[in-house]
């Protein structure tokens, strides 16, 4: 047996599967080659124009280094070992075993599907960029280069996941991140072992110091000029193969109440909205709660002439104010459930069922009051006018109207003090969950809830604790 023959033996040994191909060929001066990959991720076309046409011309005594020089592919490893050969065609590569060499080639060819860059469903501008991040890493990884061409940029890749060997990358520019950062990350991935990583929420996951908080640890970004601005910023942004959704650390809370618009449009109107957005989560989270308490414990807190219609509309109700809306905050969940895992051309018919049927006929006979079925659509609402925050804040609501129907407004106010106590306590990767607003820092309150203009950004922000402090230098005193 050949030494050809015995490497293409150990390795379809190790891989069984049948989209596990060997393709065979022979120069015209007779050398014999195989090339191995896997079927749906490899550029079968690629290998034909940049490895097989170039090798015809090899002759049978060639030495290893000149038939290398012949590849016209552009990317060329050398291998010994039949352990990074198989785990190379399982990424997708090709590797070229030649006959009399006990050493191999590993070809990049890799081509696996991928969907092309298009703009991310979930954070839709009006202003900026469409560009969104898709599954496909390498993708992703030149949307970054493309915006951020520092010779400082790193871009530092290891492998998680027994199983599945998926590539993770870290991103962050050396000498704005702060020292030791990206050593600590890598080190809480590589701990974790886990069979498979499908999504970047399970190295979420891992990187986390409280799991099973309500309060997540890492930021998140579907575009690539929201994740190259929080990189240069003085954070580690973290790709993964197979998720469109990149992390970043450490992570604020106050970066979800800020969207790419705000820094494409003037400082007032973004301010307002800013604002907006931190009202409407307060109201998404309380309003439920409040009104419960009100109704159940103290009248007074509803104004006299908003208490008469009130009055007016719930009698008859059948089911007391806690329980009226607990059912309805349960309607709206299944609905919104529902019509996010029908397909889409049952959802129109599923809108109209909920807002007619369940809706409308309830309130007719006599099961729900209109106030209700308001307070719990308008809450909803506020809670989407921040939706990387829609999970945690989904959750605090039906925590405050659990405590408010059975405690009334002492329960609300002290479940709002131990979440305050709670959020103060925590960091993410040594920078507090609410910084700049505890410990107070005056520099980053003017890109906080407001939005001062770029002149007055000059300094990154003093919670990352970035090694370069300043990102902007004019000669324009402003």
């Amino acid at each position: 047996m050949t030494s050809l023959d015995k490497n293409v033996k150990a390795v379809k040994k190790i891989l069984t599967s049948q989209d596990i191909l060997v393709f065979e060929f022979v120069s015209d001066g007779g050398k014999k080659f195989a090339a191995i990959y896997a079927d749906g991720i490899c550029n079968k076309q690629l290998l034909g124009e940049l490895v097989v046409k170039p090798l015809r011309a090899v002759k049978k005594d060639d030495e290893l280094e000149k038939v290398r020089l012949m590849l016209a592919s552009p990317e060329v490893k050398d291998g010994d070992k039949i352990a990074d050969a198989v785990k190379e065609i399982q990424d997708g590569n090709a590797v070229l075993f030649i006959d009399g060499e006990k050493d191999f080639f590993i070809l990049g060819l890799k081509s696996p599907p991928a969907r092309a860059v298009a703009e991310p469903p979930t954070q839709i501008a009006v202003k900026g960029p469409r560009e969104g991040f898709i599954e496909e890493i390498k993708t992703n990884m030149g949307l970054v280069r493309k915006r951020i061409k520092s010779p400082n940029l790193q871009i530092k890749t290891l492998k998680s996941g027994k199983q599945s060997e998926t590539t993770v990358a870290l991103v962050y520019i050396e000498g704005v991140c702060p020292k030791g950062l990206p050593e600590k990350i890598e080190k809480e991935i590589s701990e974790n072992k886990i069979d498979l990583i499908p999504d970047s929420s399970y190295v979420s996951a891992f990187i986390s110091n409280r799991p099973r908080s309500v309060f997540k640890r890492c930021g998140t970004a579907e575009k690539p000029d929201i994740f190259c601005a929080k990189v240069s910023e003085g954070r580690v942004g973290i790709l993964v193969d197979g998720s469109p959704i990149a992390l970043t650390v450490p992570y604020m809370i106050v970066e979800d109440f800020q969207t790419s618009e705000d820094y494409y449009s003037s400082s007032y109107r973004a301010t307002t909205l800013r604002i907006i957005r931190f009202a409407s989560v307060l109201i998404g989270i309380f309003l439920p709660a409040i009104y419960i308490s009100a109704q159940l414990f103290k009248i007074q807190l509803i104004p006299y002439r908003l208490l008469l219609k009130i009055s007016s509309s719930v009698q008859g109700i059948p089911l007391s104010p806690s329980i009226e809306m607990f059912l309805t905050l349960l309607v709206l969940e299944v609905l919104n459930e529902a019509s996010i895992r029908m397909p889409k051309y049952v959802g129109l018919a599923l809108s109209v069922v909920g807002a007619l049927v369940l809706g409308d006929t309830a309130v007719q006979a006599g099961i729900i009051s209109t106030p209700a079925i308001i307070i719990i659509a308008f809450s909803a609402i506020c809670l989407y006018t921040v939706p990387d925050l829609v999970e945690t804040t989904t959750t605090l609501r039906w925590l405050f109207l659990i405590v408010a129907g059975s405690i009334g407004p002492f329960g609300v106010v002290a479940l709002t003090a131990f979440l305050i106590a709670y959020l103060v306590s925590e960091q993410s990767y040594g920078v507090p969950l609410v910084a700049p607003f505890s410990p107070l820092i005056k520099g980053d309150l003017y890109d906080s809830m407001i939005k001062a203009n770029m002149y007055s950004l000059k300094r990154r922000p003093e919670a990352l604790k970035s090694g370069d402090k300043v990102r902007l230098k004019s000669a324009n005193k402003r």
